[in-house]
């Protein structure tokens, strides 16, 4: 078996997104864009494919496949912002898992984050999974998800906090949001997410700010100042779910109670998936993660 740097072509990037959709399969299965399902989206595909290719150029020393026999078996994606390791994807197909080959991939992959004094990755409901990431120094906390149709009744609020779409020019006011938040910027990760999701919401007012991504159902990540601000953003996205299309709100951990509030409210149902794993610090709040860049 040989580890190698994934390359920034669409054929490592086809690569990644096959390993990780043979990795995570079945209900309990969620992962980044284009992973989960019998019958992957092909526009989620792309934007996989498109952000294997990012992580590439932004951190390549991160970013790696396990090959054996010339074939991939496995991968790891990494990134380091201002001090925090994020660990983007992990996953191994099924015929090469329990022979050594994930902790090979995640050491090497962990070696892009020396220096960092925190950590980050949003982890599947495994228990081989959650076993390593602890084992690595994570603290594992379990996660909860909202989904369902948006009851739209139960979207009534004063509108005291205006919310406007946001673009390019806020990229410092996101950035600012993110160091309150969880202590370090997403930096160019904002503007890949800009490029590939539906809607940037923003709020700026005198009793502080906050920003939420969303993509036709589903909160993609949501970072403010303040919990009134943040619900405010989390109501507005939620309003603007096309009607028949379930919302989806992940990795909410008992920190953010003011979202499992909102979702509650609109009719929403409460579940538990997976874990968020951090190191080096506690959960971020008010602050919803997205599992692929954190």
């Amino acid at each position: 078996m040989i580890l190698r740097r994934v390359q920034d072509t669409e054929a490592d990037a086809q690569a990644v997104l096959a390993i990780g959709r043979a990795a995570f399969q079945g209900p309990d299965a969620r992962t980044p864009d284009g992973l989960q399902g019998p019958a992957p989206d092909p526009v989620a595909g792309a934007r996989h494919r498109a952000r294997t290719r990012h992580l590439v150029q932004t951190d390549p020393a991160g970013c790696w496949i396990a090959e054996q026999d010339g074939a991939p078996v496995g991968t790891a994606l990494s990134l380091r912002r201002e001090g925090v390791w994020i660990l983007a994807l992990f996953a191994v197909l099924p015929s090469a898992q329990g022979k050594g080959v994930g902790r090979l991939l995640l050491e090497r992959a962990a070696t892009h984050g020396r220096g960092c004094l925190r950590g980050m990755l949003c982890a599947s409901p495994s228990p081989a999974a959650a076993r390593r990431y602890r084992q690595a120094g994570f603290t594992l906390h379990p996660a909860m998800l909202l989904t369902g149709r948006v009851d739209r009744a139960g979207l009534l609020d004063p509108g005291d906090i205006p919310v406007h779409p946001g673009n390019a020019t806020h990229l410092h006011l996101l950035d600012s949001v993110d160091r309150r938040a969880r202590g370090a910027a997403h930096g160019p990760d904002h503007a890949f997410m800009l490029g590939h999701f539906e809607e940037l919401l923003i709020a700026d007012s005198l009793a502080g700010s906050g920003y939420c991504y969303r993509d036709g159902g589903e909160v993609k990540l949501l970072a403010a100042t303040s919990k009134r601000i943040a619900a405010r953003l989390l109501r507005e996205a939620l309003a603007r779910v096309p009607e028949g299309a379930d919302a989806r709100v992940e990795f909410l951990t008992a920190e953010q109670e003011w979202a499992v509030d909102v979702g509650l409210e609109v009719g929403l149902s409460l579940d538990t998936r997976g874990y968020l794993a951090l190191r080096g610090m506690r959960p971020p709040s008010p602050y919803l993660p997205n599992g692929g860049y954190l």
